[in-house]
């Protein structure tokens, strides 16, 4: 028997929760790498994303979601609601992720979803560390814990990582004795010309308005490595002309900026040097087209 055919506790934990509670910055802190991107914005993640976590005694393959919402108005939100739930299915263990001292209808939608569930649920309560009051911290988790039976409550900070090794010693336990299902090196399941897509978008969801990262998506066109440089070309889809005309900037300022810093991600991720071409394109009502959206990477 090899050592990879050695025997490790090895199973899937869906991490869920609200829009915006803070799952990808908890995956990222979990892995030590980040792979999944970030943003304050809601509907940031938009796809199930695994980040594979491997030590000497067990194997975590971590499942990121989108964060599951109430509202079904168009093919994109019904797409992130499909993605969120699926991700349920099969797994051993689930990370319900809250916020600490904030219950909203959405966490109530979530709680409604995990109603089906039969596997073990670990209450994550997120972001304690912006609690200057401690004490209100015990009636809340006290009161959230009432919702739904669970098998541990951890009050965790991901964006300080406070408690997240107590987190992942208590799923490890959680999980059963298999021979690892990917290699000790391997921390995703997406590809490189996926990673590079996300990193871009999470850029033009930083600097761009409220409504306009949501009517926009980043498919990479062309990946080809060299020996001393990748080169890459990207289509940015916007739905109107007008977001184009945003994206792009005053003089292609404003695109220029996204590609500098989606370079800079982009570089330390692959770790080496990058030549990055944006190119921008109007793909009218995208977002709300079953069809458009399979084309353009959305498959469950």
């Amino acid at each position: 028997m090899t050592k990879d055919d050695e025997l490790h506790y090895c199973g899937y934990v869906a991490i869920i929760g609200r829009p915006n509670v803070g799952k990808s910055t908890l995956l990222n802190h979990l892995l030590g790498q980040k792979i999944s991107i970030t943003s304050d914005k809601p509907q940031t993640t938009r796809h199930r994303l695994l980040g594979i976590k491997t030590t000497e005694h067990y194997q975590i393959i971590y499942v990121d979601t989108p964060g599951l919402h109430q509202d079904h108005h168009n093919a994109m939100n019904r797409y992130l609601n499909r993605a969120a739930a699926s991700s349920l299915e099969g797994v051993d263990v689930i990370v319900w992720l809250v916020e600490a001292l904030r219950w909203t209808a959405e966490d109530e939608y979530v709680l409604s979803t995990l109603a089906s569930s039969t596997v073990p649920v670990i209450l994550a309560v997120n972001k304690v560390d912006k609690i200057k009051d401690k004490p209100t911290l015990l009636p809340y988790l006290q009161e959230i814990s009432t919702k739904r039976s669970v098998a541990e409550v951890f009050p965790i900070s991901a964006l300080t990582k406070k408690n997240l090794s107590e987190l992942e010693h208590r799923l490890s336990q959680c999980l059963p004795l298999a021979v690892p299902l990917f290699s000790a090196d391997q921390i995703t399941d997406r590809s490189e010309r996926f990673l590079v897509a996300e990193l871009i978008r999470e850029q033009l969801i930083r600097r761009l308005g409220a409504e306009l990262p949501y009517r926009l998506t980043v498919q990479t066109e062309f990946f080809e490595t060299s020996t001393d440089l990748i080169q890459i070309s990207a289509i940015i889809w916007v739905e109107r002309p007008g977001q184009k005309a945003i994206v792009i900037g005053k003089q292609g300022r404003m695109l220029k900026i996204i590609g500098q810093e989606a370079r800079k991600g982009i570089e330390s991720l692959l770790e080496q040097h990058v030549f990055l071409q944006l190119w921008v394109k109007v793909k009218a009502g995208w977002s709300d087209d079953e069809r458009a959206l399979r084309q353009l990477g959305y498959t469950e």
